[in-house]
């Protein structure tokens, strides 16, 4: 053994030795502007994510604003019992998932066909102009789409005059609850088809051309070279997006449903964030609302869990 391998081993050795505190702070001492530029981050997620968990305690005690957290009473797991037994269970599950699943089976897939074709166009002005049309509505405010809603598919809105025009009855859309989710899905596609496409558009740019070139070589339309080159190649980003999805099934936004559900449209409308809002703002009912929120939290949890072990599984791609 060399005296260098001797040197490299003693240092090794004097290193382990180190304790970790004393590391840390050694590495904070030499990097401390990259760790200055990340602690307004941190701050962020500290302050705003997690020092609320502290209220999470209230789901299991019968909240008094007049008492405080600390000294309101425990009740244990009263609160998830009652809504577990409750009339609206069953309802809200229902409506929950159906959202989300008709937004993986249609929302979900939008923007990568939106990606493919467009990846597809050589005419640069005519995809930007798409692009340009596609990515605007994602900056319109919630409460203005719900307003292009409510104004269309009113009794003289455009999407009635063009029922009439083709000769069938006019649609409350709006009063009618089988067309919420339609409606709901629908106008989220159109909002979110452009914006989500960038995503997949940055990866398509990084799929090598030599695999393009050797499809042409073989033989390969654009259809072939779409469906054995680059869908491969965006796979892991799919994947992953996939299974950031899958964390977020039962969490349905609920500032839009509130704009557009009413008492009418409850029964494929109501969600689990529309059901805490209620309790928890207008009724008042701290503890309740918490307990199903955390509820909701948990399911979300577990589905993200279980999404990112199957991805690991099935396609080697996961997100830890």
């Amino acid at each position: 053994m060399g005296r260098t391998a001797v040197t490299k081993k003693a240092e090794s050795t004097q290193f382990a030795r180190q304790s970790y505190w004393y590391r840390l702070g050694q590495d904070l001492k030499r990097n401390r502007y990259i760790y200055i530029m990340v602690l307004p981050a941190v701050l962020y997620y500290v302050i705003f994510h997690y020092f609320p968990m502290y209220g999470l305690q209230i789901a299991f005690k019968d909240y008094s604003t007049a008492v405080g957290i600390w000294s309101s009473p425990w009740t244990g797991f009263n609160h998830f019992i009652e809504f577990f037994n409750g009339y609206y269970f069953w309802t809200l599950i229902r409506n929950t998932l159906l959202i989300s699943i008709y937004e993986l089976l249609f929302a979900f897939p939008a923007p990568i066909l939106l990606a493919l074709l467009l990846n597809e166009v050589r005419r640069m002005a005519f995809k930007r102009t798409i692009q340009t049309v596609t990515y605007l509505p994602h900056f319109i405010s919630v409460v203005v789409v719900v307003g292009m809603i409510v104004d269309f598919t009113s009794k003289d809105g455009l999407v009635n005059q063009l029922i009439a025009f083709i000769g069938l009855e006019p649609v409350s859309f709006l009063q009618e609850a089988e067309w919420f989710r339609t409606i709901y899905v629908g106008s989220g596609i159109w909002q979110g088809i452009g914006w989500g496409s960038i995503i997949y558009l940055a990866a398509m740019a990084n799929v090598q051309p030599q695999l393009y070139e050797a499809a042409r070589m073989d033989g390969a339309g654009r259809f072939r070279q779409a469906i054995h080159v680059t869908i491969p190649g965006i796979l892991p980003t799919i994947v992953i997006l996939f299974i950031l999805q899958m964390g977020n099934m039962m969490t349905i936004g609920y500032e839009k449903i509130i704009l557009m559900y009413n008492p009418m449209t409850y029964e494929t409308a109501d969600v689990i964030s529309t059901y805490v809002y209620r309790k928890g703002i207008l009724e008042a009912d701290f503890s309740y609302s918490a307990a199903v929120g955390l509820f909701n939290a948990v399911i979300n949890f577990a589905l993200l869990i279980g999404a990112n072990a199957m991805s690991r599984k099935i396609t080697d791609s996961s997100l830890w």
